[in-house]
């Protein structure tokens, strides 16, 4: 399925480069207007990033996320800054359907496997952006990419496993923004090893022949972003292109 992705800051959507806040490109319309068009196009799943939560939780969207978390016929998944119970229950209790949790799932895993025994797997995107280095190994940064969290995915994905883990948000960062296809073999090869998670691929995709190498791997979703938002295609051709769509 498609997941149409919208980055936050200010109640304005923008796309970062690779993370960077310092490389931002802000849109000329609203994260309302953007929803409804994809809505219209067919999207039943969105996917809403809190910029500006992500970097103080104090200062959360949360005017401007109430009016897109709420809207019938879609199911709702939000991240950015989600750093303790607190903010899982603030988010679901706002309306979202599901809690994307990044830097802290690689940080505290003991505590994030709580929230999915508490909340059950169904509310919460553990969203794990990888580093490949020369080796093959998949090392996990923190906080936008900068901090290296010395955590390899496998040895995470083990500590998941019993807690009731079922959607990962999976991003390649070399790809990150750059519309020059995802990383299909690192997809084709997490949906082998771990059958039971529902695999969201995100970062790289320029083309709708990006998105058919995608059909194979066996991800659940795709995510898109700057892809849409720049015209590359549209939501309904991408989704026309995806098998029982």
């Amino acid at each position: 399925m498609m997941i149409p992705a919208i980055d936050l800051i200010n109640g304005q959507v923008v796309r970062l480069f690779q993370g960077d806040y310092g490389q931002k490109t802000e849109y000329q319309f609203t994260p309302q207007e953007r929803q409804q068009a994809y809505f219209n196009a067919g999207a039943n799943v969105m996917h809403f990033v809190d910029l500006d939560g992500a970097k103080d939780s104090a200062k959360r969207q949360l005017e401007t996320l109430k009016t897109l978390v709420n809207f019938d016929g879609m199911i709702i998944q939000v991240g950015g800054g989600v750093r303790c119970e607190e903010d899982v229950v603030q988010l679901l209790e706002l309306g979202a359907d599901r809690v994307v949790i990044g830097s802290l799932a690689i940080k505290q895993p003991e505590l994030v496997s709580q929230w999915l025994q508490k909340f059950g797997g169904e509310k919460i995107v553990l969203a794990l952006d990888l580093k490949i280095d020369e080796h093959g190994n998949k090392t996990l940064p923190t906080h936008g990419w900068i901090e290296d969290s010395g955590v390899v995915l496998e040895d995470l994905l083990a500590q998941y496993q019993n807690a009731g883990i079922k959607h990962v948000l999976c991003t390649d960062i070399s790809k990150d923004g750059t519309l020059s296809g995802s990383n299909v073999e690192l997809y084709s090869e997490l949906c082998q090893e771990y059958p039971d998670i529902a695999w969201q691929a995100s970062g790289g995709i320029g083309s709708l022949d990006d998105i058919k190498a995608l059909i194979p791997t066996g991800v659940s979703g795709v995510i898109l972003g700057k892809s849409l938002l720049e015209g590359k295609f549209t939501l309904e051709e991408a989704i026309a292109c995806w098998p029982n769509a």
